[in-house]
C-alpha cells in the first residue's frame, strides 16, 4: 500500500467527463459523506458547457476544458489531456461517461490506476447502444461493470458487477435509467476500494484483497456490502 492510499491520507481523484456528469455527483457525495476516503481534485471535460462542469463549480472543484476539436489528431489531444491530468498527480483516474476512446499511449501511461464504468454485464456488449442490444438479445438482466480501462475497448478486468432485471415492454431509456440507479452505487465503492489498498490491477487482472476475479469481478449484493 502507497503512502497515498492510506486509511488516514485522502486519496486524489481526477474524474473525466464529457455530459451531465451524474456518475461524478456520486463521487462528489461519496465524498462528502465519507464513504470514499478521497477527494475530487479536478473535473476534466472535452465539451464545454455541459452540466458536470457545474456540478464541479458547485462543489468547489477546479473544472477544465480542453476541446478535443483543438486538436489535429486522437492522439495529440491525448497527449495533452495526459500531461493535463499528471499535472493534478492524481491516485486515481475516473472516467465518468468520457465519451472518448483513449489511444494506447494514453492508457499504458495510468494503467493500473484507470477505472471505467460500462452499462452492460461485461464482457458482453463493449461499445455502444448496450441496454438496446440486451433488450434485442432477449437478455433476462442487464446491469453495469466498473473495471480497469486497457488499450482494449471495454476490454480491461471487471472489478465489481451490478445486475440489473430487464422487464417486459423494457425500453433501452426505461433499462438504462434502472441500471443508472446502480451504477451510481457501484462505481464509487470500487474506487473506495482501491483508495483502501484492497483493489489493484496486476498482469492484466484485477485483485481484491490479495485474491484475482473473474471475468465479471465481484457480483454487487449485499455480501459485496463491505
Amino acid at each position: 500500500m502507497t503512502e497515498s492510499l492510506t486509511a488516514t491520507k485522502k486519496a486524489r481523484l481526477v474524474v473525466l467527463i464529457s455530459g451531465s456528469g451524474s456518475n461524478l455527483q456520486s463521487f462528489i457525495d461519496a465524498c462528502e459523506n465519507g464513504s470514499l476516503n478521497a477527494e475530487v481534485g479536478a473535473v476534466i471535460s472535452n465539451k464545454v458547457g455541459v452540466k458536470g462542469l457545474e456540478r464541479a463549480a458547485q462543489a468547489d472543484i477546479p473544472g477544465i476544458v480542453i476541446d478535443h476539436r483543438a486538436f489535429d489528431s486522437r492522439e495529440e489531444f491525448d497527449e495533452n489531456l495526459a500531461d493535463l491530468i499528471e499535472s493534478f498527480n492524481p491516485d486515481l483516474v475516473v472516467l465518468a461517461g468520457f465519451m472518448r476512446i483513449l489511444t494506447p499511449d494514453f492508457v499504458t501511461r495510468f494503467l493500473g490506476k484507470l477505472i471505467n464504468i460500462h452499462p452492460s454485464l461485461l464482457p458482453a456488449y463493449p461499445g455502444l447502444h448496450t441496454h438496446q442490444r440486451a433488450i434485442d438479445a432477449g437478455d433476462k438482466e442487464a446491469g453495469a461493470t466498473v473495471h480497469f480501462v486497457t488499450p482494449e475497448l471495454d476490454g480491461g478486468p471487471s472489478i465489481l458487477q451490478a445486475r440489473v432485471p430487464v422487464e417486459v415492454g423494457d425500453s433501452a431509456d426505461s433499462l438504462a435509467g434502472r441500471v443508472l440507479g446502480y451504477e451510481h452505487q457501484i462505481y464509487p465503492k470500487a474506487a473506495q476500494w482501491f483508495c483502501q489498498g484492497r483493489l489493484a490491477m496486476d498482469a492484466g487482472v484485477a485483485v481484491l484483497d490479495g485474491k484475482p476475479l473473474d471475468e465479471n469481478g465481484v457480483i454487487f449484493n449485499q455480501a459485496s456490502e463491505q
